[in-house]
């Protein structure tokens, strides 16, 4: 087995304000946690950003390089940014900050889904904004559009243009065979890093014989020229990176999948989170790759040759 890649998921586009204090909005506050959480163990660090005034996801392109550059004189970690964005974004502008940062590495959703959130508005008696309500309860008639045209044009200006490698986001089986669709027409190719999710509605459930199948399933159809990573949403995160880790995988945390450390206590921060599952994977015996490890397993061009 090779060590085992913790990536970190820092705030996200999903959980609105008014679900957890300790959700990071601030260009400060993501530059913070998300260092904090390479110092503990994450190897990769996923990024999103929002809108410092009242914490609503936003593609734009400023708001990233006011973090990012803090990010990367602080850590050796990977910086992996969005081109999902958040609800109801354009391609063009969920594109526009990873076109300009050129990073290493960005996550590419494999395929068109309906992305339901809407209960967790019924959870909050009380919204610190007045634009989180509607966005959750939206997602009852929302569809999160990737489709293969829209892949083979981010993998064109991305990947082709700046020589960024991708977390190939499959929600569902059948984005794994999207994924092997284009790998064999040679849109992208190996090694690829496959994050498997669970959890969301409008996805795969969290059952641990999808998990089973999914792994099953990216090793029939990649063989070994893949990377296998899981993430699962909310309660589900800890049991599904523990149970990828025993399988030989590699795990996902971060606030943006989960606002919790165990049952009933939020966590206090991303790197609660990467401590936590990086210690049961020692305590399996696994060993946890550094950023330059993950690279290398990656096949990724390095830090030196981003743009911030």
């Amino acid at each position: 087995m090779s060590k085992v890649i913790i990536s970190c998921a820092v705030t996200g586009a999903i959980h609105t304000p008014s679900m957890s204090d300790y959700l990071p909005i601030t260009p400060a506050e993501i530059a913070e946690q998300a260092i904090a959480a390479a110092e503990a163990g994450a190897a990769i660090l996923h990024l999103h950003a929002r809108d410092p005034n009242d914490g609503r996801p936003t593609p734009d392109p400023a708001v990233f390089m006011q973090f990012l550059p803090v990010i990367k004189q602080s850590t050796n970690a990977v910086i992996n940014i969005t081109t999902g964005g958040g609800l109801g974004m354009t391609v063009d502008e969920r594109l526009a900050a990873p076109l300009q940062a050129s990073p290493e590495m960005c996550s590419l959703n494999m395929g068109s889904m309906n992305f339901n959130i809407s209960g967790s508005a019924a959870r909050i008696s009380k919204f610190k904004y007045d634009w989180e309500k509607p966005y959750l309860e939206g997602t009852t008639d929302f569809i999160f559009r990737n489709t293969f045209k829209d892949i083979e044009q981010i993998v064109e200006k991305l990947g082709k243009g700046h020589g960024t490698r991708f977390e190939f986001e499959c929600y569902d089986i059948g984005h794994l065979y999207n994924l092997a669709h284009m790998l064999d027409r040679k849109v992208v190719e190996g090694p690829l890093f496959v994050q498997s999710i669970f959890g969301i509605l409008g996805g795969l459930g969290a059952e641990y014989r999808n998990l089973l199948f999914m792994r099953e399933t990216a090793d029939r159809l990649f063989g070994k020229d893949y990377v296998w990573s899981v993430l699962a949403a909310g309660r589900h995160q800890m049991p599904f990176t523990t149970m990828a880790g025993i399988l030989g995988g590699n795990v996902r945390v971060g606030l943006e999948d989960s606002l919790w450390i165990s049952k009933g206590k939020q966590a206090k921060s991303n790197a609660e989170q990467v401590a936590k599952i990086k210690r049961i994977l020692e305590d399996l015996s696994l060993e946890i790759a550094t950023p330059d490890e993950a690279r290398q397993m990656l096949a990724l061009k390095g830090g030196d040759r981003v743009k911030f």
